[in-house]
Order: C-alpha cells, then structure tokens, then sequence
C-alpha cells in the first residue's frame, strides 16, 4: 500500500478537517460516505486517505461524464466523499469546496488551466541562490499565490555555496523587489536554517513546495521529515543544477503535523490571474498609477506616467517593472483566448442543442 506515507490512520483533523467542511457533509447528506484527502494522483487515478487508511480510487463515471474542464476533477489537496471496498479501494463521490487552488497555465498551452494543488495555507516559494537565482520567477510564483488567497514564504536554498556577504546581498536585493513577504535562506546540506523553517510550520496547516526543477524541493521535504520520501539525484556537472526527479504531486504528514505538498518543478509559470495577484505582487506599480494623467495609461509610453516617472528616478526596480508588464501583457492575451474559446463552446453547445431538438425523434 502506499509506502511513502508513515501514518496508517489518523483523525480527520490532523489532515486539516475543519467545521466548514463537516458543514458541507451534513447539507449535502454525505453522512453515508466517508470523508478522506487526495494525497496523489497518477493520471486520473488516485490515493485518498480516511480515517480507516488509504485507498487507491477512481471518480464515479457520472462525475467524469458531467465535467466541464480539469478543475472538475479531484487534485491532490482536496477533500472528498467516498465510498470505500474492500480494503483498499474507493470510489470518489463528490469534492468538498475548495478553499484554495494553486494554479497556472497548462505547460505549452494558453487556455487551460492546470491545478497544482488545492486547500493549501501556505505556499513555500524555493528558490536556489545558484546561477539560476531570478526574481522575476519569484514574482510569478507571487502572483499565483496572491490570486488564491495563499500566504507565501520565500525560502532560498544552497546557502552552502555562498559566503554570509553574498548571501546578504542577495536577501537585500529581493527584499527591494519584495516587500512583506517572510524570507529564510537554508542549507539542505549542512540544515543551517531548518529551525527557522520547522517553526513555522504549524500542526493541521496545508503547506505547498513551489520552486523550478533542481531547487531542492525534496529535499526539503526529506530533511523536514527525517526520512527519504522522494528520491534526489547529485546536482549535474554541466549544468550545476540537481536532478529533480518528483514526477507528480503528492501530500506528506510531517511527524511535527504539518502537511507538505510537494510538487515536480516547473519551468513554465504562466498566470491565470483575475487581475488581484498582480495587484498585490505589484503593489507600488498599482499605487503610482492612480496618479497618471490618463486614467486608461499603458504604463509604457504616455505623458505623465508616473509609474515610467518612478523607474526613472529609481523609486521603482526597471527589473520589476518589465516583469509586471510582461505578466499583464499575458493575462490579457490568455484572458481573451480564454473568452474566445468559450464563445465557440457556446455557439457549438447550441447546435448540438438544435440539431437534437429538430432531429432528436427520427433518432430514437
């Protein structure tokens, strides 16, 4: 059964059960099912755990019949009603609402949506102060977070290879750059730092590992839990970078309590804001434009820009001002891609619905 997991069973509220979702179960008269998380998926097949323990699973076909996108289906994170076989499968009934859901663009794709995980408190931003340091990712990985209502921690990695100046330099320069957002650097090689990290991590509280390939994600996850729960290989020779080798999402229970997600590395962080995660990751930028002179300004060239008058004068990092423009210019792409796209599922929708209606007899 599922071996990477120590805990057989548990109480609900240790995986971060609440009232609000007991609420849900009883007024929607799930009280024949049991309750339990999705702590993996592989390809539409999942792991739940329960009180009674784990359980491979699969959706009811009326829940894969009935989906309209990927967001409709269960994703690591969420609560569930299931009904449970034997002793060790289930069948998935119905998702409990969702209090948050990490998300970004499908990989190669502007229109769909892929969920990285779901009902998280927390999200743990890594990044590794190597060569392939950047805030400009940082910040997109803000704005996701932003957009759902998480809280992120920034969490840099590889201390050992750099000395305290460095290191201090490097703090000081993001903290420029951002604002108001908690930063520990740690040592996944020598655990400098881990005391910082494990005390903020609170027992019942959902955690996320964000970060790009070869940030040390899993490690962090094997040095928090004291065991290896997801295997890492030696950093490459060529590139400096470590071989990441999670290959789906999967939720652990740290022995301290906390849940720690963690996630495979992604390169690719397209935004799928509403426009709030930009606005919080970008704040200043959104305070300096009430005061341009156009109240439609581009930020970009207009007279009386006070935002193009802030990078100017240094009050706003240039660095930070390309990135949130670029941001903007793809969520405007992906928002009217988006909103083609169900244009044309409606007009599709309603020659289905015709064609059944004028011919819908003569096939029966």
């Amino acid at each position: 059964m599922h071996e990477l997991l120590f805990l057989v069973q548990m109480k609900l509220e240790e995986l971060g059960y609440n009232k609000t979702l007991e609420k849900f179960r009883t007024d929607n008269n799930l009280t024949g099912f049991d309750t339990g998380r999705i702590v993996a998926e592989h390809k539409e097949r999942y792991v739940v755990l329960t009180e009674l323990g784990y359980f491979d699973a699969e959706i009811t076909g009326n829940m894969r019949f009935t989906a309209k996108s990927r967001s409709d289906f269960p994703a690591v994170g969420d609560w569930v009603a299931v009904a449970t076989f034997n002793s060790d499968f289930a069948v998935i009934h119905k998702i409990h609402p969702r209090s948050s859901v990490i998300k970004r663009q499908a990989a190669g794709q502007y229109v769909d949506i892929q969920i990285i995980a779901t009902n998280i408190d927390y999200a743990f931003i890594v990044q590794a102060l190597d060569r392939d340091f950047n805030i400009n990712r940082i910040e997109r990985f803000l704005t996701i977070c932003n957009s759902s209502g998480i809280r992120p921690i920034i969490i840099l990695t590889k201390t050992d290879l750099l000395d305290m100046q460095q290191i201090t330099e490097i703090t000081a320069d993001l903290k420029v750059r951002i604002k108001n957002v908690p930063v520990i650097a740690i040592s996944n090689t020598t655990l400098e730092g881990f005391d910082n990290l494990k005390n903020i991590i609170r027992k019942g509280k959902t955690y996320c590992l964000l970060g790009s390939s070869g940030a040390g994600k899993s490690s962090i996850l094997n040095n928090l839990s004291g065991r290896i729960n997801m295997r890492t290989d030696a950093i490459s020779s060529s590139t400096g970078k470590g071989k990441h080798v999670t290959s789906h999402r999967e939720l652990f229970v740290l022995e301290n309590g906390g849940i720690l997600i963690d996630n495979p590395g992604m390169r690719e962080v397209g935004i799928t804001d509403d426009g709030i995660g930009l606005e919080k990751t970008f704040d200043l930028i959104v305070t300096l434009a009430t005061k341009c002179r156009f109240k439609d300004c581009s930020h970009t060239n207009e007279t009386g820009c006070h935002v193009i008058e802030a990078v100017e004068n240094g009050e706003l990092a240039r660095a930070s001002y390309e990135n949130y423009l670029k941001m903007l210019k793809e969520k405007v792409y992906f928002d009217t891609t988006a909103a083609e796209k169900k244009r044309k599922e409606r007009i599709f929708g309603k020659i289905i619905k015709n064609y059944k209606k004028s011919y819908g007899k003569d096939l029966q």
